[in-house]
């Protein structure tokens, strides 16, 4: 099967296991919240005994990792090229959510951490974006 649309996440190979899961889920949500059901070919499991397990997409999900400078400058051509993405920073954690929020803004862009970025866009321009990336085991 083929899919008009890739979904992707990109995780900084030097991050921790457990900061990098968190970093995927907070990026994940993100973007889902820009997108829509159809978008994202959601669908509803069922197994035999009629439980549901809701909302999983048709499309894969790609793991990749790579050095925050990589993630930097895939975040910056899906910009120049319209692909929907989601980041993590490394502002992004420790203290509370408005500590985050007042460490980001008070951080320029070149010194920040990227912990991960998602992306979801045509396949062909999100493969390009993502080529050099290898992938996360």
């Amino acid at each position: 099967m083929t899919f008009e649309n890739k979904l992707v996440a990109m995780v900084n190979k030097d991050t921790e296991i457990g900061v990098a899961m968190n970093a995927v889920a907070h990026m994940t949500i993100g973007l889902g919240a820009q997108l829509n059901n159809d978008l994202l070919r959601l669908n509803d499991y069922r197994d035999k005994d009629g439980n549901v397990y809701p909302n999983i997409s048709q499309i894969p999900f790609i793991i990749l990792r790579g050095k925050s400078g990589e993630i930097r400058k895939a975040i910056k051509s899906a910009k120049e090229q319209n692909v929907k993405y989601g980041v993590f920073t490394n502002t992004m954690t420790g203290g509370t959510y408005q500590e985050q929020l007042d460490n980001t803004l008070a951080t320029p862009e070149e010194h920040l951490i990227y912990y991960g970025a998602v992306l979801f866009g045509p396949w062909e321009v999100v493969s390009q974006i993502t080529k050099k990336f290898s992938l996360y085991k």
